[in-house]
């Protein structure tokens, strides 16, 4: 087992490797419904943590918003029962928290795996108090990137949790919201994680694709996605009853199709590399050849962006140029069409070079 995963993961994966599977439901709706899918859960060997949100503020009020202390009361009862993991241990929750009474909620209840969301993430604030409520405790502490592909903002939460003294921590990868969401709940945008990789290369990396992909339909091939580049697990949600969540429902397994997956996923990893190694090796030269020449293009279009930024201070004009961006754009799309190259890809890409044309030209 990777070094990384012995560390996260000690109290529980000293002699397994990854992934690491977490699965549950959103919403711990009731006693009975918790019983029953810790039950089925429990009988897939590969599973690890039990999720559960007890918690859960929607964006819009009116919905249901989780059952808070109860919810933790049924999870310590099942912890302490006579139900064991498929390895013979005892039974594993963890749950979002949000601030630090729901730290000190969760200790009191034995809950010692927790993650933080994407919107606390996203609030350092929050995050520093969270930490200072996790000071001195032996947890393990997940972190979610944020709504925005923020990578410095996802950076600073670890910083944060690990300033206090967390050593067990992992990233979950749940996508990013954007204006263009790809056809995805949230966009994955699968480059930011894997630069999180880069930068904390000792961090284990796990995808959410339930949350990347809003339905059901798109859990497996996001899944396969994330365990083709390396991920160290995967966190699903699982409901006994998913048609009748009362959150999340598109998204929710049941837990046979969770174990159906899980098989599928294992069979999967077994496979013998295949002989198209040896004919990708051309097609993917011809790919570099192909990103080195675009990326020596664009260094050629920023200069000239410069040069116009020179002229357009000298007639006293506004560096941004509606018409003529408008203009540029409908030709390009225009062009794209012909070239039978999706619309929207086209466009967030232009965009993006705009962007970045025009900060050049603000410089």
């Amino acid at each position: 087992m990777s070094k990384k995963l012995c560390t996260f993961a000690k109290s529980f994966m000293d002699k397994n490797d990854k992934p690491i599977l977490i699965a549950g439901p959103c919403s711990v709706e009731s006693r009975e419904q918790l019983q029953q899918v810790t039950r089925e859960l429990t009988a897939i060997p590969q599973l690890r943590l039990i999720r559960g949100g007890v918690w859960k503020p929607r964006t819009r009020p009116g919905g249901f918003e989780g059952l808070g202390e109860p919810a933790l009361q049924w999870m310590k009862e099942l912890q302490e029962s006579d139900l064991r993991m498929a390895d013979g241990s005892h039974v594993r929750f963890c749950c979002e928290v949000a601030s630090p009474e729901h730290v000190a909620l969760c200790l009191h209840y034995g809950i010692n795996a927790f993650w933080l969301g994407a919107r606390t993430t996203a609030n350092p604030f929050m995050v520093e108090e969270i930490g200072e409520a996790l000071r001195g405790t032996d947890t393990l502490v997940m972190v979610k990137n944020p709504l925005s592909p923020d990578l410095r903002l996802w950076l600073g939460a670890f910083e944060r949790i690990a300033q206090v003294g967390i050593k067990n921590l992992a990233a979950i990868h749940r996508g990013f919201s954007m204006y263009n969401n790809q056809g995805y709940r949230n966009a994955p945008l699968w480059e930011l994680p894997l630069h999180l990789r880069r930068v904390m290369p000792d961090l284990p990396l796990i995808c959410d694709p339930s949350h990347i992909g809003g339905t059901r339909k798109l859990i497996e091939p996001l899944s396969t996605a994330a365990v083709q580049l390396e991920y160290d697990g995967l966190m699903v949600e699982v409901h006994p009853h998913p048609a009748d969540a009362l959150t999340d429902a598109p998204q929710q397994l049941t837990p046979a199709d969770f174990a159906a997956l899980v098989k599928r996923l294992a069979d999967f990893q077994t496979q013998q590399p295949s002989s198209a190694d040896s004919h990708l090796l051309p097609l993917r030269q011809q790919i570099d050849d192909i990103d080195h020449e675009l990326l020596r293009l664009l260094a050629q279009r920023m200069v000239l962006s410069q040069q116009i930024a020179h002229v357009k201070r000298e007639q006293k004009m506004t560096v941004y140029q509606s018409k003529r961006w408008e203009a540029v754009m409908d030709d390009r799309l225009q062009l794209a069409s012909q070239l039978n190259l999706d619309a929207d890809f086209v466009r967030g890409l232009l965009e993006k070079i705009h962007s970045e044309s025009i900060r050049v030209q603000m410089d």
